[in-house]
């Protein structure tokens, strides 16, 4: 009988509590915040009607795009990738157009979305699975299974992280790429919830909180 490597591993991975540094929000206008990106100056949070992005430095809005923002957020670069129901949106985020949309893996069921290795990678909530997808026509490349319900993704320095939500739980997981075993676990404080997650390429993850309207900072572990 073929056997999860995340379910038989995660109990013994590496746990701490997470470390919170900041709170922003809640913001205006948000019913859920959902996806998060970081393009290098500005945090990128999706709200349900709008993407908006502020300064992580004193926590402003900046700039906002209307679209339909109902998970997961990317950027590659360029381009915010944006999951709306069925579909990923790719936006400019200068003038908001939509240029191009490709199908969602999870047709309505995906959570979190990161960019990496020229691909799209989508979480997948309740199917508790993340899948490296072509950007260009939404062809899955291969699957990574979890034990757990999957929420935001993300990498930084040849690292993959995903968020977990269940109830009151949640955490933010260190994962094997190839195999889905988990490496290491932050847990967040009872009844702080994890949606969008992204790194900003260094010390720190931005957490999306859900219908708190808020992204919390937390620190990432020292290597």
């Amino acid at each position: 009988m073929s056997r999860n490597p995340a379910s038989s591993t995660s109990a013994q991975a590496p746990t701490r509590a997470a470390e919170i540094v900041r709170e922003y929000g809640p913001f205006e206008g948000a019913r859920n915040v959902a996806g998060v990106t970081f393009d290098g100056h500005h945090v990128w949070t999706a709200i349900g009607s709008k993407v908006v992005a502020f300064d992580p430095a004193n926590g402003e809005v900046e700039r906002s795009v209307e679209c339909a923002a109902d998970a997961g957020t990317a950027f590659d670069g360029t381009h915010l990738y944006q999951i709306a129901e069925a579909r990923i949106d790719k936006i400019d985020p200068s003038t908001g157009a939509v240029v191009a949309s490709i199908p969602a893996p999870g047709n309505g069921g995906d959570s979190g979305m990161a960019w990496a290795e020229g691909s799209l990678w989508v979480g997948q909530y309740r199917d508790r699975k993340i899948h490296q997808i072509n950007p260009d026509t939404g062809a899955i490349i291969r699957t990574i299974e979890s034990n757990q319900f999957v929420t935001g993704v993300t990498w930084v320095d040849g690292e993959l992280w995903h968020g977990v939500w269940d109830g009151d739980e949640s955490e933010l997981r260190r994962i094997d790429a190839e195999s889905g075993a988990v490496l290491e676990r932050l847990e967040m404080p009872h009844g702080t919830g994890v949606s969008g997650l992204e790194s900003d390429g260094a010390g720190m993850f931005y957490c999306g909180g859900g219908p708190s309207g808020k992204v919390r900072a937390v620190r990432r572990p020292p290597r």
